[in-house]
C-alpha cells in the first residue's frame, strides 16, 4: 500500500486564514461544508479567466497574436495538469466534465468489445464512473461485474475486486476516493489485479484532487479523471492517459479536426478562457505554502500541509459528532479524505440541511450521484448530510456547525 497522502509526516506551515483570504464568496459570512460539490473560487482564478477573455483570442495557431494567446492557454493548462496529476502533458485531455469524458472513453473503449468480454465496476464510485461502463457493455453485449462495497466498514477492498475479475475483464473502474464517504481504496493492489488479466485501470480521481496528490503512475492507472471545479477551477473535466495508450484509440471525430493526440478526443473548440482558470488554480494549491522547487514538488509540500489541517479538522469534528445523541458517522474507512456522511434519528437529512442553512451552513444532504453506494449502506435513495471539509475551513466553521447541530438536539428533547 502507498503512503497516505493525507498524513504526510512533517509538512510545511499552513496559514489557513491567509488561504481564506483568496476567497472572496468565504467573506460572504456562511461557513462551507459543501466543497465536495465543488470549492469556493480564489481571485486569481476568476482574473485569469477575464483576462483570457479580454485579450485578443481567436482559434489556436502560431501566426497571430490571438492564436498564440489561446495556444498558450491550452498548452500551460496541460502542463499544470500534468504537475498536478503526475502524468504526461500530452496525454491531457480536456472536456465540458468528467462526466461527458468517461461517456466518451467508454464508448471509443467498447468498440472492441462483445460478448463474452466484461468490465468491472464498483458500488463505492460516484455515477459517473458507473454508469458511462454499464450502458456501454450493454450496447455490445458485454458483461459487466460488481465489486462490491463492506456496508459495516466502508471500504472496498481489493479482494472484492479480484473476485470479480477474470481473464476477459477488459476494464476495471473505480474511484480513488468516494465523494460520499471519503474511502480511498487501495489502488496499487487494484491496478495489480487488472493488469494481471489485462485490463485497463480507469480512475475517478475527482473527490481525491482537493486533498491529496495524485500520481497515475503510481496509482497503476491506465487512465485517471478529475474535475477542475472541485479544486479551486472552472466548471470542465480533464482525462489524463499516457500518449501512446491514446494513440491507440480512435474516438468519434469530425474528419477535419485534428488526429493529433490528444486534440482527437477533445470535441470542438475548447473554452480558452477556462484553461487559463485551471492553471491559475493549479497555481494558487502550489503556493498555498512557501515552497521551492518545480510546481509539482510544490503541490506536493502544499498538500502535505493541507492533508495535515484537514485530519485535525476531522479529528476534532469526528470526536465532537461522536458525543452528539442520534448521530450515526457511515465514513468509516481506514484511509478516507475528510469527507463525513452521517444521519441524525429521527430527522430527514434534508430537513437538517435546510435548518443548517437557516444559520448559514452549508451542508448539503443527498446521495450526491453516488447511489450504489447509498443504496449498500441502507441509505437507500436519500442518503445521509454531507460534511465536507476543505482547505479552507477553519475552526469557527466547525463552531458553527457543532452549534447548528445541537441546537437541532436541544429542540427534539424540548
Amino acid at each position: 500500500m502507498t503512503s497516505n497522502p493525507l498524513t504526510a509526516q512533517s509538512p510545511p506551515a499552513f496559514d489557513v486564514e491567509a488561504l481564506r483570504a483568496q476567497f472572496p464568496a468565504l467573506h460572504g459570512g456562511a461557513a462551507h461544508f459543501d466543497g465536495p460539490g465543488g470549492s469556493q473560487t480564489p481571485q486569481a482564478v476568476a482574473d485569469a479567466i477575464a483576462r483570457q477573455l479580454t485579450r485578443p483570442m481567436s482559434t489556436r495557431g502560431d501566426v497571430t497574436l490571438a492564436e498564440r494567446n489561446s495556444d498558450a492557454a491550452v498548452r500551460g493548462a496541460r502542463e499544470a495538469l500534468g504537475d498536478l496529476m503526475g502524468t504526461d502533458p500530452g496525454g491531457v485531455v480536456f472536456g465540458r466534465s468528467m462526466t461527458s469524458l468517461t461517456f466518451e472513453m467508454a464508448r471509443t473503449l467498447a468498440r472492441s468489445w462483445g460478448p463474452g468480454d466484461e468490465v468491472v465496476v464498483s458500488r463505492l464510485d460516484h455515477d459517473a464512473n458507473i454508469r458511462p461502463w454499464v450502458l456501454a457493455a450493454e450496447q455490445v453485449g458485454a458483461t459487466v461485474r460488481w465489486a462490491e462495497l463492506d456496508p459495516r466498514t466502508g471500504e472496498l477492498e481489493p479482494e472484492a475486486v479480484a473476485a470479480v475479475v477474470g481473464e476477459r475483464t477488459r476494464v476495471v473502474a473505480v474511484t480513488a476516493a468516494s465523494n460520499l464517504i471519503g474511502t480511498m481504496p487501495d489502488l496499487p493492489r487494484i491496478a495489480a489485479i487488472a493488469h494481471a488479466v489485462g485490463a485497463l485501470l480507469y480512475v475517478d480521481a475527482v473527490h481525491l484532487a482537493p486533498h491529496g496528490v495524485v500520481d497515475r503512475v503510481a496509482m497503476g492507472a491506465d487512465l485517471v479523471a478529475c474535475s477542475p471545479y472541485k479544486f479551486f477551477g472552472p466548471h470542465c473535466g480533464a482525462l489524463a492517459a499516457a500518449p501512446e495508450l491514446l494513440e491507440s484509440l480512435h474516438p468519434d471525430k469530425l474528419v477535419p479536426s485534428s488526429d493529433a493526440v490528444p486534440e482527437r478526443f477533445e470535441l470542438g473548440t475548447l473554452p480558452y478562457e477556462l484553461m487559463a482558470g485551471v492553471t491559475a488554480a493549479i497555481d494558487v494549491i502550489a503556493g498555498i505554502v512557501p515552497g521551492h522547487g518545480s510546481r509539482r514538488e510544490r503541490l506536493a509540500g502544499s498538500l502535505a500541509a493541507v492533508g495535515a489541517h484537514e485530519l485535525t479538522l476531522r479529528r476534532r469534528l469526528e470526536a465532537d459528532l461522536s458525543t452528539l445523541p442520534g448521530v450515526t458517522l457511515h465514513s468509516r474507512a481506514a484511509r478516507r479524505t475528510p469527507t463525513l456522511l452521517l444521519t441524525l434519528a429521527g430527522h430527514e437529512s434534508k430537513d437538517v440541511s435546510r435548518q443548517l442553512a437557516s444559520l448559514d451552513v452549508n451542508a448539503p444532504a443527498g446521495h450526491f450521484y453516488a447511489l450504489e453506494a447509498s443504496r449498500a449502506l441502507g441509505l437507500g435513495d436519500t442518503g445521509g448530510l454531507r460534511l465536507g471539509l476543505a482547505s479552507y475551513s477553519n475552526d469557527d466553521d466547525l463552531d458553527r456547525l457543532l452549534t447548528g447541530l445541537r441546537a437541532i438536539g436541544a429542540r427534539d428533547r424540548a
